[in-house]
């Protein structure tokens, strides 16, 4: 090989080397540059915007019948019959029984009680009535006897002295036994009238026994008051070892003691829908304000309701919140308690306003903010809210067709970086 084309082999080769070391530095520098972000944006639009509070909430009946143990008694009471959960039934139907051997063993002493004191009623009577006809004879024979002693006494002046003595005497004495029986006469009536009293009394008592004997009887027989269906209560007699489990519901052969709740009869021409609203919203609702409200469990079926009652405010200072009742002006007979609803309660329409989904809006000590898309790039620029909804934000200080980020630059960098690794020092550990 000749030395021109030695030297010119080395240059070749040299010249390819640096090429392909300029070639990696460039690689190199792109890799090592950040890549620009691709944030999604919106325009700025002008139109009508309803304002609109929606909540989710739960369904009752709004005017419920509990049925509840009678108050027949401290003992515990035995459920005898009990109706299916869900059950229809209608005004005056039984709904569930009650065992009554105890309350009828009440009631036939009860009844055995008064047939004794009716007896003795009768008795005193008849007592009281003998007493003053035996005081009325032995009256009528002393005005007798007064009268003779008179007759008696027109005799003195023509008989002896001590023989006229005697008959004053004997006058005086038919007298004195004649006032006497007068007043045993008119005691004895007093004494015969309150025996009868006393007797009445405890006829009356033993009446009212019996009376409230049969009403815990009835009392023990729970009736429904108005059309619904039967929702059976939780057994909160039941003994678990262990806290936490759910009570089951009652069912025949449980005990229940007095005042405990049974079943339950919601109206099914009456229903509302309870819910948890944020303290923000507390100004945009009054009472009577219609709502639109679908039941989770019944799609496709729209209802219509109005504001009936709002709470006080409650919680956390972190979480306050209000609770808002709303009544159901067009029930259905599937409706059931304790099924889920949305309700959406529109507060305002606001026309002919610039807004933005309200994911474009940014908030930070005290400033409303959005990313503006400009010629030199994506900066902060401050706007005035008006007024927001779920979904929408009037805002000022913008124009119609402008575009606004979805979604903060900085936050969507440290996303990419997380997504990407973060280049932390674990990058430099090799992968076994």
């Amino acid at each position: 090989m000749t030395r021109g084309k030695f030297v010119a082999g080395v240059i070749v080769v040299s010249a390819l080397s640096a090429g392909g070391w300029a070639g990696w530095r460039v690689i190199e520098r792109r890799l090592a540059a950040p890549q620009a972000l691709t944030l999604p944006t919106t325009t700025v639009k002008r139109g009508d915007v309803r304002i609109a509070v929606t909540a989710r909430g739960e369904l009752q009946g709004g005017n419920s019948l509990m049925l509840t143990a009678p108050m027949a008694g401290g003992r515990e009471m035995v459920i005898t019959s009990l109706r299916r959960p869900g059950e229809l039934v209608e005004s005056g139907d039984v709904v569930a029984e009650l065992d009554t051997t105890e309350q009828e063993f009440n009631l036939r002493e009860a009844e055995a009680d008064l047939e004794e004191a009716e007896q003795q009623l009768i008795q005193a009577r008849a007592d009281s009535e003998a007493k003053q006809e035996e005081g009325r004879y032995a009256l009528v024979h002393a005005k007798a006897n007064v009268e003779l002693a008179e007759l008696d006494v027109r005799k003195n002046p023509l008989i002896a002295a001590i023989e006229a003595r005697q008959n004053t005497l004997a006058l005086e004495a038919a007298r004195d036994h004649l006032r006497q029986l007068e007043r045993d006469l008119s005691n004895r009536k007093a004494t015969g009238l309150a025996g009868i009293a006393m007797q009445e009394a405890a006829v009356n008592k033993a009446k009212v026994k019996a009376d409230m004997a049969r009403k815990h009887i009835d009392s023990m027989t729970l009736k429904a008051k108005t059309k619904g269906y039967v929702a059976i209560q939780s057994n909160t007699m039941a003994n678990f070892m262990f806290t936490g489990m759910q009570l089951p519901m009652l069912q025949v052969g449980d005990t229940v003691r007095a005042g405990m709740a049974i079943a339950q009869i919601p109206d099914l021409e009456s229903w509302e829908i309870t819910t948890k609203l944020s303290e923000l919203d507390r100004g945009h609702l009054e009472v009577g304000q219609k709502a639109e409200i679908s039941v989770i469990a019944m799609p496709g079926k729209q209802f219509t309701g109005s504001i009936t009652n709002i709470g006080g405010t409650s919680g956390p200072p972190w979480d306050r919140n209000f609770e808002c009742k709303i009544s159901l002006e067009n029930p259905a007979p599937e409706l059931r308690p304790g099924m889920s609803a949305m309700v959406v309660v529109t507060t305002g329409l606001l026309k002919d306003v610039l807004w933005i989904p309200s994911q474009a809006l940014f908030e930070s000590d005290g400033r409303s903010f959005v990313y503006l898309q400009t010629p030199s790039g994506i900066r902060p620029t401050d706007i005035k809210l008006v007024r927001r909804s779920e979904s929408q934000v009037v805002v000022n200080g913008l124009n119609v067709g402008q575009r606004v980020a979805l979604a903060s630059p900085d936050q969507a960098a440290r996303d990419k970086s997380k997504k990407a690794g973060g280049g932390g020092p674990m990058q430099a550990i090799p992968k076994s």
